[in-house]
């Protein structure tokens, strides 16, 4: 998966918006999967995933809906879960000798 920005944790808040609060994991887990496997495709083939994009966890947030009100508290709650599903994933990456930057707080640094 891509670095990630603003924009994808904006954009997966969005997406499960769209699904009731207990089917967040999973769907999280979904889009998380569908990045990595974009991205992966775009290093070996030199192009986007035809159905999962460009390996953004933004392009794998396939639900795009209206920009709920900023202070909207399930919208809010929507963001930590994306955040923690995020920093979740990282952390199991560098348990298992991946290449996560969890410890150091840079996911800019993953290549």
């Amino acid at each position: 998966m891509r670095p990630v920005t603003q924009g994808d944790i904006l954009a997966a808040a969005r997406a499960l918006l769209a699904r009731r609060e207990e089917d967040w994991p999973m769907q999280l887990a979904r889009m998380l999967d569908h990045a990595t496997r974009a991205d992966q495709h775009r290093r070996r083939h030199g192009c986007a995933h035809p159905v999962y994009g460009n390996g953004t966890l933004m392009s794998a947030a396939l639900r795009q809906a209206a920009m709920p009100p900023a202070g909207d508290r399930q919208f809010l709650a929507a963001q930590g879960a994306v955040i923690a599903a995020i920093l979740a994933r990282l952390e199991g990456l560098e348990s298992h000798g991946g290449q996560g930057a969890a410890n150091t707080g840079d996911v800019e640094k993953r290549v």
